[in-house]
């Protein structure tokens, strides 16, 4: 079955298999596979990364074909002014910027769409297509501190691959986090039990907005000694599945499996008493008997009462209850912040702590966008005066 996704010229299409996996591909206007972007797209198919690199390429395409240019004759001048095209956040000098009425990328998806483009036209230099640009994109540079940070270079001087279409590296902005007293004001706001306990599964788990809608209920170990012996505390396993039905995808894929009918393994994070609370009054008061698919969030209103809950449903479910509770719009992502904020200072600064608690890949991560010193803590108060000679 194929869904499409984006109409009009260059579209992204969303290829969903027998066995469930689902893969991503762009077609053309006159809906013929685009054999260059199938053929790149291929090699990231079930890696998570397919579907962002889909969407970054069919808007490149589409700029090609505004541009009147051809794969073949794309020169790394072209590159350069498609990067400046996409971040433009203001008219350039030929006119407005590429794609008018949307947002200008950041530094982020700048950089994402830079590691795109590289790999789409090398994979064309190796297919024999404008060869000319692989000397201008397959270049090296040294390693920087933090690549011997993740590497454990030490003292080597190796190269690693460059790529010069991505922009300056930027320190991230210190995240947005929730108003003071948000939680409370919310749960109070809350229209169902299944929604006060989203949110305080949010406010407590610190919970990617992808991993809560695909937990099913065979990953919730809610009570001590649970028998997957993986962990004593309650606690729940977010896995990653390809293919569920309310599109949900955890980001980390960590190997699982059941065994004698308990689940082991995934990404194993622990559970507060509240969130068991809020759990056993949504399960034992909301939930819908006999649900076959077993997903833990259900919708509860409208045709689809039943189904798993989309991502895109809890995201309208925390702002409107947010706008009820006089908050203005919130955003799931900002229970994250506010949980590893809130880790970070309790834990003292432990970078170990914190990515263990949220489920990062790694402390760089945890270190880049959360970690500050607080202009009042005692120690830092210390440290200037002893520096004034106080």
């Amino acid at each position: 079955m194929v869904l499409r996704l984006v109409v009009g010229g260059y579209r992204v299409q969303e290829v969903r298999h027998r066995d469930g996996t689902i893969a991503f591909t762009i077609v053309g206007p006159d809906g013929r596979v685009h054999p260059e972007a199938e053929r790149f797209l291929a090699r990231y198919a079930g890696a998570g990364t397919d579907r962002t690199y889909a969407f970054l390429l069919v808007d490149h395409l589409r700029w090609l074909e505004c541009e009147g240019l051809v794969l073949g004759s794309v020169s790394f001048r072209d590159l350069q002014r498609y990067m400046g095209a996409v971040g433009a956040k203001v008219p350039m000098p030929l006119g407005s910027p590429w794609r008018v009425g949307k947002r200008p990328y950041g530094n982020s998806a700048l950089s994402s769409a830079a590691a795109c483009l590289k790999g789409f036209y090398l994979s064309l230099t190796d297919a024999g297509v404008n060869t000319g640009l692989r000397d201008r994109l397959d270049v090296q540079r040294l390693p920087s501190q933090r690549d011997r940070d993740r590497a454990l270079l030490g003292h080597l001087t190796t190269v690693l691959p460059g790529n010069p279409l991505a922009p300056a590296p930027m320190r991230r902005r210190h995240p947005k986090m929730l108003p003071d007293g948000a939680r409370a004001l919310m749960v109070e706001s809350a229209a169902s039990a299944r929604d006060r306990m989203v949110i305080d599964w949010l406010a407590d788990g610190g919970l990617r907005i992808g991993e809560l809608c695909g937990l099913h209920l065979v990953d919730l170990h809610l009570r001590e000694g649970a028998a997957c012996a993986q962990c004593r505390s309650p606690h729940l396993h977010v896995c990653h599945r390809p293919g569920l039905p309310n599109g949900a995808r955890a980001k980390r894929k960590h190997p699982w499996s059941v065994q004698d009918g308990v689940l082991v393994g995934g990404l194993i994070r622990r559970v507060s008493p509240a969130m068991v609370h809020s759990y056993f009054a949504y399960i034992t008061g909301e939930y819908p008997r006999g649900a076959a698919h077993g997903v833990l969030l259900v919708q509860q209103h409208g045709p689809g009462a039943g189904l798993p809950w989309t991502p895109e449903g809890v995201r309208g479910m925390i702002a409107r209850t947010g706008e009820r509770a006089g908050l203005g719009r919130i955003k799931p992502h900002a229970f994250r912040h506010s949980f590893a904020t809130a880790v970070l200072d309790a834990s003292g600064g432990n970078l170990v702590v914190t990515r263990e608690a949220g489920g990062w890949a790694s402390t760089a991560t945890v270190d880049a966008v959360y970690a500050h010193a607080d202009v009042h803590d005692p120690v830092f108060d210390r440290a200037l005066r002893t520096v004034w000679g106080e």
